[in-house]
């Protein structure tokens, strides 16, 4: 990546950085609060459990938390598709029309509950809700679908959401996010390839922006549906404190030039001097984001992952941040059939890998990084997962790299095993039905009881109790 690309996404963040696998990686992702309670933190607080023990493998400390006090003059904000902004937005039958009209009033506490609607940007280079006030920690804002009901936030601009300016202590829960790409042909996102400013082809999902006007921290992207954007799904840059939980991310990076991906963070960035979880992507379902526009830097199609954690030692040229030194936890997702890897680890450490179900990725032509790769990155585990790959394609990755242990995954349906652990099998997962994306274990599953009890998991896919058995099962489902 040249200076010149890096200042152009830094100066026009609607763009997401496409890097290639042996040289440079792609894509982003999103925060969360370590130190409250709120509406939705419930997901993580009951995912991951704090306790106090010796270090091992299973165990590494996470911060405490605080519960988050409620503020006596919060308010709550309502936008409907049958609103109007001249309302005063106070209640359900004096909605706003625009989400952009509640989050240009909202201050911490508040909460923006959507109704159901269609929501579009206002011009065509722009955003549905462009977010950049903040809350504080011990009051976020939220917004959030109206109980019961299912907005959609439909976008041909650069972004559906964007969090930039440095907004933080924000949470978005339980939106449909959907782009552009059911209306416009690979013929035409090819004879863009060399468009950077298009947002038809390029625009994101979800952005949250790091740079000179500042960088997020604490963001929560919770229960979403994600899909249909050019560009990357969820994209995070130079952010901390980041949860992305329970999320279907799909049908994303088909046109972009910038070489995207389904969920991706790139260049964390340090709030504080903690070395602890601070970055979560957990239970989420990511599936067909594929690059089919080459990335404009090289002309290669080299990325369309389904996760990655790209860059997170920022030691590439010009940067001025330090090494990421928070740990980064990825667990109970399931990734199938993406164009790039499952899960790709590219320049970035001290990441957990734990109990993901990984299915027939590297669709794209070119690629064969593994179902997991793990690419010039430290302190990596990779334990728990259960890694199917197409005959003739690697199973996992690694290049490089100190520090990196895979151990109790199951591998299946190929035999190009590139690193393996003691406690690793070569088996089929007898899976419900993969075809049709239902990845849950029939009782005959040798994954089942054979994993490695990871103490920091205490939940699965569905949020059910991670042991069940005498042992816990490998992949994203705990089934008995």
């Amino acid at each position: 990546m040249t200076n010149q690309f890096l200042q152009h996404t830094l100066f026009f963040p609607m763009m997401i950085h496409g890097l290639g696998f042996l040289s440079l990686s792609a894509s982003l992702v999103l925060p969360w609060a370590l130190t409250g309670l709120v509406q939705g933190q419930r997901i993580t607080e009951s995912f991951v459990k704090d306790v106090r023990q010796p270090l091992t493998d299973q165990e590494i400390p996470l911060p405490s938390r605080k519960l988050i006090s409620s503020i006596s003059n919060a308010t709550t904000y309502y936008v409907s598709g049958k609103g109007n902004d001249r309302n005063s937005g106070r209640t359900t039958s004096s909605a706003f029309r625009t989400i952009q009209r509640a989050a240009d009033l909202s201050n911490p506490g508040d909460t923006v509950l959507i109704m159901d609607g269609v929501y579009k940007n206002a011009h065509p280079s722009g955003t549905v809700i462009d977010i950049k006030r903040s809350g504080r920690a011990n009051a976020w804002i939220t917004y959030k679908a109206y109980p019961g009901q299912r907005p959609k936030l439909q976008h041909n601009g650069w972004h559906g959401i964007r969090i930039n300016d440095g907004a933080s202590y924000i949470e978005v829960d339980g939106l449909e996010v959907v782009g552009n790409n059911g209306k416009i042909s690979r013929s035409y996102g090819l004879s863009q390839k060399y468009n950077q400013s298009n947002p038809l082809t390029n625009g994101n999902c979800i952005s949250i922006e790091g740079g000179r006007d500042g960088r997020s921290h604490h963001i929560r992207i919770l229960n979403n549906k994600i899909h249909d954007c050019g560009g990357a799904g969820i994209s995070a840059i130079q952010s901390d404190y980041l949860t992305i939980d329970n999320n279907e991310v799909f049908n994303n990076a088909w046109y972009s030039v910038f070489g995207c991906s389904g969920i991706s963070v790139l260049n964390s960035w340090n709030f504080d001097n903690n070395q602890n979880y601070k970055i979560f992507v957990t239970r989420n379902k990511v599936y067909n984001n594929k690059m089919l526009v080459p990335w404009i830097s090289n002309g290669k199609i080299q990325d369309g992952n389904g996760i990655i954690v790209d860059r997170g030692m920022n030691k590439q040229k010009g940067s001025k941040l330090s090494a990421y030194r928070g740990r980064t936890l990825i667990a109970s997702n399931i990734s199938y059939k993406n164009g790039g890897g499952g899960i790709h680890t590219f320049q970035s450490e001290n990441i957990d890998i734990v109990y993901n179900t990984s299915y027939m990725n590297n669709q794209s032509p070119g690629i064969s990084y593994g179902q997991i790769s793990v690419n010039d990155s430290n302190n990596i585990k990779v334990l728990n997962n259960i890694l199917y790959s197409e005959r003739g394609k690697p199973i996992n990755v690694r290049y490089g790299g100190d520090n990196v242990r895979f151990d109790y995954n199951l591998n299946a349906n190929s035999s190009l095993i590139r690193v393996s652990g003691s406690n690793d099998m070569i088996a089929d997962p007898v899976f419900m039905n993969a075809s049709g994306g239902d990845f849950r274990l029939k009782p005959t599953s040798p994954a089942i009881n054979s994993g490695m009890n990871f103490n920091r998991v205490t939940t699965d896919f569905l949020g059910d109790p991670r042991v069940k058995g005498s042992r816990s099962d490998r992949g994203a489902y705990e089934m008995r």
